[in-house]
Protein backbone atom coordinates (compact mmCIF):
# COMPACT_ATOMS: atom_id res chain seq x y z
CA UNK A 1 0.00 0.00 0.00
CA UNK A 2 1.54 3.36 -1.06
CA UNK A 3 2.19 5.71 1.83
CA UNK A 4 -0.11 8.71 2.12
CA UNK A 5 0.29 12.41 2.83
CA UNK A 6 -2.22 13.00 5.61
CA UNK A 7 -3.51 16.33 6.95
CA UNK A 8 -4.95 16.37 10.48
CA UNK A 9 -7.09 19.40 11.31
CA UNK A 10 -8.56 20.68 14.56
CA UNK A 11 -11.02 23.25 13.11
CA UNK A 12 -11.22 26.92 14.12
CA UNK A 13 -12.93 28.32 17.18
CA UNK A 14 -16.55 29.38 16.94
CA UNK A 15 -17.40 33.04 17.57
CA UNK A 16 -13.87 33.35 19.00
CA UNK A 17 -14.64 30.71 21.66
CA UNK A 18 -12.37 27.66 21.97
CA UNK A 19 -13.79 24.19 21.35
CA UNK A 20 -12.83 20.88 22.96
CA UNK A 21 -12.96 18.01 20.46
CA UNK A 22 -12.13 14.86 22.41
CA UNK A 23 -14.19 11.67 22.64
CA UNK A 24 -15.85 12.22 26.01
CA UNK A 25 -15.84 15.99 25.73
CA UNK A 26 -17.07 17.61 22.51
CA UNK A 27 -18.11 21.07 23.68
CA UNK A 28 -17.45 24.80 23.51
CA UNK A 29 -15.43 26.01 26.51
CA UNK A 30 -14.72 29.69 26.92
CA UNK A 31 -12.04 29.05 29.57
CA UNK A 32 -9.80 26.31 28.16
CA UNK A 33 -7.66 25.66 25.11
CA UNK A 34 -6.61 22.01 25.04
CA UNK A 35 -4.13 20.19 22.86
CA UNK A 36 -5.90 18.07 20.20
CA UNK A 37 -4.62 15.00 22.02
CA UNK A 38 -6.55 12.39 20.04
CA UNK A 39 -5.21 13.83 16.76
CA UNK A 40 -1.68 13.83 18.18
CA UNK A 41 -2.15 10.19 19.17
CA UNK A 42 -3.51 9.34 15.74
CA UNK A 43 -0.61 11.17 14.13
CA UNK A 44 1.94 9.04 15.96
CA UNK A 45 0.19 5.81 14.94
CA UNK A 46 0.01 6.85 11.28
CA UNK A 47 3.65 7.96 11.22
CA UNK A 48 4.67 4.60 12.63
CA UNK A 49 2.97 3.07 9.59
CA UNK A 50 5.16 5.19 7.34
CA UNK A 51 2.67 7.91 6.35
CA UNK A 52 3.61 11.59 6.17
CA UNK A 53 1.53 13.57 8.67
CA UNK A 54 0.91 17.28 9.19
CA UNK A 55 -1.33 18.88 11.85
CA UNK A 56 -3.11 22.23 11.74
CA UNK A 57 -4.50 23.12 15.17
CA UNK A 58 -6.65 26.07 14.17
CA UNK A 59 -8.45 26.02 17.52
CA UNK A 60 -5.25 26.13 19.54
CA UNK A 61 -3.51 28.82 17.52
CA UNK A 62 -6.73 30.73 16.78
CA UNK A 63 -6.42 30.38 13.00
CA UNK A 64 -9.21 31.15 10.56
CA UNK A 65 -10.42 29.11 7.61
CA UNK A 66 -8.59 31.61 5.41
CA UNK A 67 -5.39 30.63 7.21
CA UNK A 68 -6.15 26.93 6.73
CA UNK A 69 -6.94 27.45 3.05
CA UNK A 70 -3.32 28.41 2.41
CA UNK A 71 -2.04 25.08 3.74
CA UNK A 72 -4.41 22.32 2.58
CA UNK A 73 -3.09 21.60 -0.90
CA UNK A 74 -1.19 18.42 -1.71
CA UNK A 75 -2.66 15.93 0.76
CA UNK A 76 -4.11 12.51 -0.04
CA UNK A 77 -6.26 12.39 3.08
CA UNK A 78 -7.93 14.94 5.38
CA UNK A 79 -8.83 13.83 8.91
CA UNK A 80 -10.60 16.25 11.23
CA UNK A 81 -12.70 16.19 14.40
CA UNK A 82 -16.02 17.95 14.94
CA UNK A 83 -18.69 18.32 17.63
CA UNK A 84 -22.50 18.38 17.49
CA UNK A 85 -22.69 21.98 18.71
CA UNK A 86 -20.13 23.28 16.21
CA UNK A 87 -21.15 20.94 13.38
CA UNK A 88 -21.70 23.56 10.65
CA UNK A 89 -18.58 25.49 11.61
CA UNK A 90 -16.32 22.44 11.76
CA UNK A 91 -17.43 20.67 8.59
CA UNK A 92 -16.58 23.69 6.40
CA UNK A 93 -13.10 22.20 6.25
CA UNK A 94 -14.40 19.53 3.84
CA UNK A 95 -15.31 22.13 1.20
CA UNK A 96 -11.97 23.90 1.56
CA UNK A 97 -10.05 20.65 1.25
CA UNK A 98 -11.99 19.37 -1.77
CA UNK A 99 -11.43 22.58 -3.74
CA UNK A 100 -7.69 21.92 -3.75
CA UNK A 101 -7.42 18.12 -3.55
CA UNK A 102 -8.90 14.98 -5.08
CA UNK A 103 -8.28 13.03 -1.90
CA UNK A 104 -10.45 11.54 0.84
CA UNK A 105 -12.05 13.51 3.68
CA UNK A 106 -12.65 11.74 6.99
CA UNK A 107 -14.61 13.27 9.88
CA UNK A 108 -14.57 12.04 13.49
CA UNK A 109 -17.20 12.63 16.19
CA UNK A 110 -17.66 10.20 19.07
CA UNK A 111 -20.96 11.75 20.12
CA UNK A 112 -22.62 11.40 16.70
CA UNK A 113 -21.67 7.75 16.15
CA UNK A 114 -25.31 6.58 16.21
CA UNK A 115 -26.38 9.08 13.52
CA UNK A 116 -23.52 8.50 11.09
CA UNK A 117 -25.75 8.31 8.02
CA UNK A 118 -27.33 11.66 8.85
CA UNK A 119 -23.87 13.20 9.21
CA UNK A 120 -22.86 12.15 5.70
CA UNK A 121 -26.20 13.26 4.25
CA UNK A 122 -25.67 16.73 5.67
CA UNK A 123 -22.05 17.16 4.54
CA UNK A 124 -21.64 16.89 0.78
CA UNK A 125 -17.85 16.78 0.80
CA UNK A 126 -17.31 14.40 3.72
CA UNK A 127 -16.44 10.98 2.29
CA UNK A 128 -16.11 8.87 5.43
CA UNK A 129 -17.40 9.18 8.99
CA UNK A 130 -15.82 7.50 12.02
CA UNK A 131 -17.39 7.65 15.47
CA UNK A 132 -16.18 5.47 18.31
CA UNK A 133 -12.82 3.66 18.38
CA UNK A 134 -11.27 6.05 15.87
CA UNK A 135 -7.69 5.37 17.02
CA UNK A 136 -8.11 1.68 16.23
CA UNK A 137 -10.21 2.06 13.08
CA UNK A 138 -8.51 4.84 11.12
CA UNK A 139 -5.06 3.23 10.69
CA UNK A 140 -6.79 0.19 9.19
CA UNK A 141 -8.99 2.49 7.09
CA UNK A 142 -5.99 4.32 5.61
CA UNK A 143 -4.33 1.04 4.67
CA UNK A 144 -7.54 -0.19 2.99
CA UNK A 145 -8.78 3.09 1.56
CA UNK A 146 -9.47 1.48 -1.83
CA UNK A 147 -11.47 -1.36 -0.29
CA UNK A 148 -13.57 0.26 2.43
CA UNK A 149 -16.14 -2.53 2.65
CA UNK A 150 -13.56 -4.58 4.55
CA UNK A 151 -13.06 -1.92 7.24
CA UNK A 152 -15.40 -2.36 10.24
CA UNK A 153 -16.85 0.57 12.18
CA UNK A 154 -17.08 3.17 9.41
CA UNK A 155 -19.77 4.85 7.32
CA UNK A 156 -18.88 5.98 3.81
CA UNK A 157 -20.25 7.16 0.47
CA UNK A 158 -20.10 5.13 -2.73
CA UNK A 159 -21.96 5.90 -5.97
CA UNK A 160 -24.43 8.22 -4.21
CA UNK A 161 -25.13 5.55 -1.60
CA UNK A 162 -24.26 5.70 2.09
CA UNK A 163 -22.87 2.42 3.41
CA UNK A 164 -22.37 1.42 7.06
CA UNK A 165 -19.91 -1.43 7.51
CA UNK A 166 -20.12 -4.11 10.16
CA UNK A 167 -19.68 -3.08 13.78
CA UNK A 168 -16.12 -2.75 15.03
CA UNK A 169 -15.45 -5.34 17.73
CA UNK A 170 -12.92 -3.97 20.15
CA UNK A 171 -11.24 -6.67 22.22
CA UNK A 172 -8.35 -4.52 23.40
CA UNK A 173 -8.02 -3.69 27.10
CA UNK A 174 -4.87 -1.62 26.70
CA UNK A 175 -4.04 1.86 25.37
CA UNK A 176 -0.73 0.50 24.15
CA UNK A 177 -0.18 3.20 21.53
CA UNK A 178 3.06 5.00 20.69
CA UNK A 179 3.57 8.31 22.46
CA UNK A 180 1.43 11.09 20.95
CA UNK A 181 3.24 13.12 18.27
CA UNK A 182 3.61 16.27 20.37
CA UNK A 183 6.19 17.56 17.88
CA UNK A 184 3.33 18.17 15.42
CA UNK A 185 2.50 21.24 17.55
CA UNK A 186 4.45 24.41 16.81
CA UNK A 187 4.55 25.15 20.56
CA UNK A 188 2.65 24.60 23.80
CA UNK A 189 2.18 28.31 24.47
CA UNK A 190 -1.49 28.62 23.40
CA UNK A 191 -2.74 25.88 25.69
CA UNK A 192 -4.28 26.40 29.10
CA UNK A 193 -7.04 25.11 31.32
CA UNK A 194 -9.28 27.14 33.60
CA UNK A 195 -7.29 25.98 36.60
CA UNK A 196 -3.97 26.96 35.04
CA UNK A 197 -2.38 30.27 35.99
CA UNK A 198 1.02 30.86 34.43
CA UNK A 199 1.91 27.16 34.25
CA UNK A 200 2.78 25.29 31.05
CA UNK A 201 0.10 22.67 30.62
CA UNK A 202 -0.91 19.48 28.84
CA UNK A 203 -3.70 16.95 28.98
CA UNK A 204 -2.81 13.25 29.22
CA UNK A 205 -4.92 10.11 28.97
CA UNK A 206 -3.98 7.27 31.31
CA UNK A 207 -7.14 5.35 30.44
CA UNK A 208 -10.25 5.60 28.28
CA UNK A 209 -13.74 4.20 28.69
CA UNK A 210 -16.16 3.86 31.58
CA UNK A 211 -18.03 0.78 32.89
CA UNK A 212 -20.77 2.76 34.65
CA UNK A 213 -24.28 2.98 33.21
CA UNK A 214 -25.32 6.65 33.50
CA UNK A 215 -28.16 7.11 31.01
CA UNK A 216 -27.20 10.66 29.99
CA UNK A 217 -23.54 9.91 29.22
CA UNK A 218 -22.08 9.34 25.75
CA UNK A 219 -19.31 7.09 27.10
CA UNK A 220 -21.47 5.03 29.48
CA UNK A 221 -20.75 1.30 29.49
CA UNK A 222 -17.81 1.72 27.10
CA UNK A 223 -14.83 -0.67 27.15
CA UNK A 224 -12.19 0.35 29.66
CA UNK A 225 -8.71 0.65 28.13
CA UNK A 226 -5.76 1.15 30.43
CA UNK A 227 -2.43 2.73 29.51
CA UNK A 228 0.40 0.96 31.36
CA UNK A 229 1.55 3.03 34.34
CA UNK A 230 5.12 3.01 33.00
CA UNK A 231 3.95 4.57 29.72
CA UNK A 232 1.98 7.24 31.59
CA UNK A 233 5.07 8.24 33.55
CA UNK A 234 7.30 8.13 30.46
CA UNK A 235 4.90 10.48 28.69
CA UNK A 236 4.77 12.95 31.57
CA UNK A 237 8.54 12.82 31.96
CA UNK A 238 8.90 13.51 28.21
CA UNK A 239 6.53 16.49 28.43
CA UNK A 240 8.37 17.96 31.39
CA UNK A 241 11.81 17.46 29.83
CA UNK A 242 10.98 18.69 26.33
CA UNK A 243 8.23 21.25 26.93
CA UNK A 244 8.76 22.24 30.57
CA UNK A 245 5.24 21.12 31.45
CA UNK A 246 4.32 22.01 35.04
CA UNK A 247 0.64 21.02 35.09
CA UNK A 248 -1.09 17.87 33.85
CA UNK A 249 -4.82 17.30 33.49
CA UNK A 250 -5.60 13.59 33.31
CA UNK A 251 -8.45 13.43 30.82
CA UNK A 252 -9.61 9.95 31.86
CA UNK A 253 -13.31 9.49 32.50
CA UNK A 254 -12.55 7.83 35.87
CA UNK A 255 -8.89 8.16 36.84
CA UNK A 256 -9.02 6.17 40.11
CA UNK A 257 -10.97 3.20 38.75
CA UNK A 258 -7.91 0.97 39.25
CA UNK A 259 -6.53 1.78 42.70
CA UNK A 260 -3.29 -0.21 42.39
CA UNK A 261 -2.40 1.49 39.12
CA UNK A 262 -3.08 4.94 40.59
CA UNK A 263 -0.74 4.12 43.46
CA UNK A 264 1.98 3.13 40.97
CA UNK A 265 1.49 6.37 39.04
CA UNK A 266 1.56 8.45 42.24
CA UNK A 267 4.76 6.81 43.47
CA UNK A 268 6.53 7.84 40.27
CA UNK A 269 4.88 11.16 39.48
CA UNK A 270 5.80 12.64 42.87
CA UNK A 271 9.45 12.49 41.75
CA UNK A 272 8.69 14.84 38.85
CA UNK A 273 7.51 17.83 40.92
CA UNK A 274 4.45 18.72 38.88
CA UNK A 275 0.84 19.53 39.76
CA UNK A 276 -2.02 17.53 38.30
CA UNK A 277 -5.79 17.22 38.15
CA UNK A 278 -8.09 14.30 37.45
CA UNK A 279 -11.72 13.24 37.08
CA UNK A 280 -13.22 10.40 39.08
CA UNK A 281 -16.20 9.08 41.02
CA UNK A 282 -16.91 9.82 44.69
CA UNK A 283 -17.02 6.13 45.65
CA UNK A 284 -13.57 5.47 44.19
CA UNK A 285 -11.73 7.61 46.73
CA UNK A 286 -10.58 6.98 50.28
CA UNK A 287 -8.51 8.80 52.87
CA UNK A 288 -5.31 6.82 52.30
CA UNK A 289 -5.44 7.11 48.51
CA UNK A 290 -6.17 10.83 48.66
CA UNK A 291 -3.21 11.34 51.01
CA UNK A 292 -0.94 9.64 48.50
CA UNK A 293 -2.41 11.62 45.60
CA UNK A 294 -1.89 14.89 47.50
CA UNK A 295 1.78 14.04 48.19
CA UNK A 296 2.19 13.15 44.51
CA UNK A 297 1.07 16.63 43.42
CA UNK A 298 -2.68 16.19 42.92
CA UNK A 299 -4.07 19.72 43.09
CA UNK A 300 -7.69 19.16 42.12
CA UNK A 301 -10.29 16.45 41.56
CA UNK A 302 -13.45 16.73 39.47
CA UNK A 303 -16.50 14.74 40.52
CA UNK A 304 -19.66 14.23 38.47
CA UNK A 305 -22.33 14.75 41.13
CA UNK A 306 -25.26 15.52 38.76
CA UNK A 307 -27.98 15.89 41.43
CA UNK A 308 -28.59 16.14 45.16
CA UNK A 309 -31.76 14.08 44.77
CA UNK A 310 -31.62 10.31 45.19
CA UNK A 311 -34.67 10.02 42.97
CA UNK A 312 -32.86 11.68 40.07
CA UNK A 313 -29.67 9.66 40.57
CA UNK A 314 -31.71 6.45 40.48
CA UNK A 315 -33.67 7.57 37.41
CA UNK A 316 -30.46 7.94 35.39
CA UNK A 317 -28.76 4.78 36.76
CA UNK A 318 -25.96 6.76 38.40
CA UNK A 319 -25.45 3.84 40.79
CA UNK A 320 -24.51 5.97 43.78
CA UNK A 321 -26.10 7.36 46.94
CA UNK A 322 -26.39 11.05 47.77
CA UNK A 323 -24.57 10.44 51.05
CA UNK A 324 -21.71 8.76 49.18
CA UNK A 325 -21.38 11.89 47.05
CA UNK A 326 -21.26 14.06 50.17
CA UNK A 327 -18.67 11.79 51.76
CA UNK A 328 -16.50 11.94 48.64
CA UNK A 329 -16.52 15.74 48.54
CA UNK A 330 -15.67 15.96 52.24
CA UNK A 331 -12.81 13.46 51.90
CA UNK A 332 -11.24 15.46 49.07
CA UNK A 333 -11.54 18.73 51.00
CA UNK A 334 -10.05 17.19 54.16
CA UNK A 335 -7.10 15.95 52.10
CA UNK A 336 -6.36 19.56 51.17
CA UNK A 337 -7.23 19.00 47.51
CA UNK A 338 -9.52 21.32 45.57
CA UNK A 339 -12.77 19.65 44.53
CA UNK A 340 -14.71 20.60 41.39
CA UNK A 341 -18.24 19.26 40.97
CA UNK A 342 -20.55 19.10 37.96
CA UNK A 343 -24.34 19.08 38.21
CA UNK A 344 -27.13 18.57 35.68
CA UNK A 345 -30.59 20.13 35.90
CA UNK A 346 -33.50 18.74 33.87
CA UNK A 347 -32.85 15.01 34.07
CA UNK A 348 -35.89 12.66 34.02
CA UNK A 349 -38.07 13.17 37.07
CA UNK A 350 -36.74 16.66 37.80
CA UNK A 351 -39.19 18.85 39.72
CA UNK A 352 -38.95 22.04 41.70
CA UNK A 353 -38.57 19.85 44.78
CA UNK A 354 -35.61 17.89 43.38
CA UNK A 355 -33.99 21.15 42.27
CA UNK A 356 -34.31 22.33 45.86
CA UNK A 357 -32.59 19.13 47.03
CA UNK A 358 -29.64 19.93 44.76
CA UNK A 359 -29.47 23.51 46.04
CA UNK A 360 -29.44 22.21 49.63
CA UNK A 361 -26.75 19.66 48.71
CA UNK A 362 -24.67 22.53 47.38
CA UNK A 363 -25.12 24.60 50.54
CA UNK A 364 -24.06 21.66 52.68
CA UNK A 365 -21.01 20.52 50.73
CA UNK A 366 -19.62 23.81 49.34
CA UNK A 367 -17.21 22.40 46.70
CA UNK A 368 -14.26 24.55 45.66
CA UNK A 369 -15.92 25.17 42.32
CA UNK A 370 -18.90 23.84 40.39
CA UNK A 371 -20.39 23.65 36.93
CA UNK A 372 -24.16 23.57 36.41
CA UNK A 373 -25.46 22.20 33.13
CA UNK A 374 -28.83 21.64 31.51
CA UNK A 375 -29.49 18.00 30.55
CA UNK A 376 -28.64 17.22 26.93
CA UNK A 377 -30.13 14.12 25.23
CA UNK A 378 -27.14 13.26 23.06
CA UNK A 379 -27.85 10.84 20.19
CA UNK A 380 -27.24 7.22 21.10
CA UNK A 381 -27.71 7.66 24.85
CA UNK A 382 -30.56 6.11 26.81
CA UNK A 383 -31.62 9.63 27.72
CA UNK A 384 -32.11 10.44 24.04
CA UNK A 385 -34.24 7.33 23.51
CA UNK A 386 -36.37 8.26 26.53
CA UNK A 387 -36.73 11.87 25.39
CA UNK A 388 -37.83 10.82 21.90
CA UNK A 389 -40.29 8.27 23.27
CA UNK A 390 -41.90 10.78 25.64
CA UNK A 391 -41.89 13.76 23.27
CA UNK A 392 -39.52 15.78 25.43
CA UNK A 393 -37.22 16.99 22.65
CA UNK A 394 -37.51 20.72 22.15
CA UNK A 395 -34.93 20.85 19.37
CA UNK A 396 -33.52 18.11 17.17
CA UNK A 397 -30.75 20.17 15.59
CA UNK A 398 -27.34 19.04 16.83
CA UNK A 399 -26.19 22.64 17.11
CA UNK A 400 -28.73 23.09 19.92
CA UNK A 401 -27.37 20.14 21.89
CA UNK A 402 -25.36 22.06 24.44
CA UNK A 403 -25.39 22.22 28.23
CA UNK A 404 -26.31 25.90 28.28
CA UNK A 405 -29.34 25.48 26.03
CA UNK A 406 -32.75 23.88 26.51
CA UNK A 407 -32.89 20.92 24.14
CA UNK A 408 -35.18 18.75 26.28
CA UNK A 409 -38.06 19.52 28.66
CA UNK A 410 -39.01 16.58 30.89
CA UNK A 411 -42.19 16.56 32.95
CA UNK A 412 -43.89 19.72 34.14
CA UNK A 413 -40.88 22.04 34.27
CA UNK A 414 -40.55 24.96 31.87
CA UNK A 415 -37.39 26.23 30.14
CA UNK A 416 -37.51 29.19 32.49
CA UNK A 417 -37.48 26.84 35.49
CA UNK A 418 -34.28 25.18 34.29
CA UNK A 419 -32.53 28.43 33.39
CA UNK A 420 -33.52 29.88 36.75
CA UNK A 421 -32.25 26.79 38.59
CA UNK A 422 -28.87 27.07 36.89
CA UNK A 423 -28.46 30.75 37.71
CA UNK A 424 -29.63 30.21 41.26
CA UNK A 425 -27.14 27.38 41.78
CA UNK A 426 -24.21 29.53 40.68
CA UNK A 427 -25.36 32.34 42.95
CA UNK A 428 -25.95 29.95 45.86
CA UNK A 429 -22.35 28.76 45.73
CA UNK A 430 -20.28 31.72 44.65
CA UNK A 431 -22.08 34.39 46.67
CA UNK A 432 -22.24 32.26 49.82
CA UNK A 433 -20.29 33.89 52.71
CA UNK A 434 -19.33 30.43 54.02
CA UNK A 435 -17.92 29.47 50.62
CA UNK A 436 -15.93 32.72 50.43
CA UNK A 437 -14.58 32.24 53.97
CA UNK A 438 -13.71 28.60 53.24
CA UNK A 439 -11.64 29.55 50.22
CA UNK A 440 -9.92 32.46 51.95
CA UNK A 441 -8.77 30.02 54.65
CA UNK A 442 -7.62 27.58 51.95
CA UNK A 443 -5.51 30.28 50.28
CA UNK A 444 -3.99 31.31 53.62
CA UNK A 445 -2.95 27.68 54.16
CA UNK A 446 -1.85 27.34 50.53
CA UNK A 447 -0.32 30.72 49.55
CA UNK A 448 0.83 29.31 46.21
CA UNK A 449 -2.84 29.33 45.20
CA UNK A 450 -3.29 33.08 45.78
CA UNK A 451 -2.89 33.94 42.10
CA UNK A 452 -5.27 31.13 41.16
CA UNK A 453 -7.87 32.39 43.65
CA UNK A 454 -7.72 35.89 42.16
CA UNK A 455 -8.08 34.45 38.66
CA UNK A 456 -11.08 32.36 39.69
CA UNK A 457 -12.77 35.29 41.39
CA UNK A 458 -12.35 37.43 38.28
CA UNK A 459 -13.52 34.61 36.01
CA UNK A 460 -16.61 33.89 38.09
CA UNK A 461 -17.79 37.49 38.25
CA UNK A 462 -17.03 38.07 34.56
CA UNK A 463 -18.86 34.94 33.44
CA UNK A 464 -21.78 35.50 35.78
CA UNK A 465 -22.32 39.19 35.12
CA UNK A 466 -21.34 39.39 31.43
CA UNK A 467 -21.96 35.95 29.94
CA UNK A 468 -24.57 34.53 32.32
CA UNK A 469 -22.18 31.56 32.83
CA UNK A 470 -22.71 30.43 29.22
CA UNK A 471 -19.95 28.28 27.70
CA UNK A 472 -18.13 28.52 31.04
CA UNK A 473 -17.10 25.02 32.00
Amino acid sequence: MPKKKILLVNPPRINDMPVIREDRCEIIDRNSVLQPYSLLQLGSILRDQGHVVKLIDANGFNLSYEDINRSVQGFDVLIFRFTPTTFKNDTKICDIYKKKNNGTSIGISYTLDSVARDVLKRVKNMDIFVGKNSLSIIPDLINNIDNLSNVPGITYKKNNTIIRTQQFKDHSISMDFPMPAFDLLASFEPYYINTNVGKSFSIVYSSQGCPFLCKYCTVANSPLKIKPASKVIDEIRFLKRNYNIELISFFDETFTINRKRVIKICEEIKKLNIKWYCNTRATLLDKKLLGLMKKAGCDGISLGIESGSQKILDNVSKGIKVQEQKNGINLVKKAGIKVYCSFIFGLPGETKETIEETINFLKETLPTSAQFNIAVPYPGTELHHTAEKNGWLKNKEWEDFYQDEISMIPGSLTPEDLISARKRAYKTLYFNPRWIFQNVIFVIKNPADFKLALYYSFKIFKNYLIHGMKHAQ
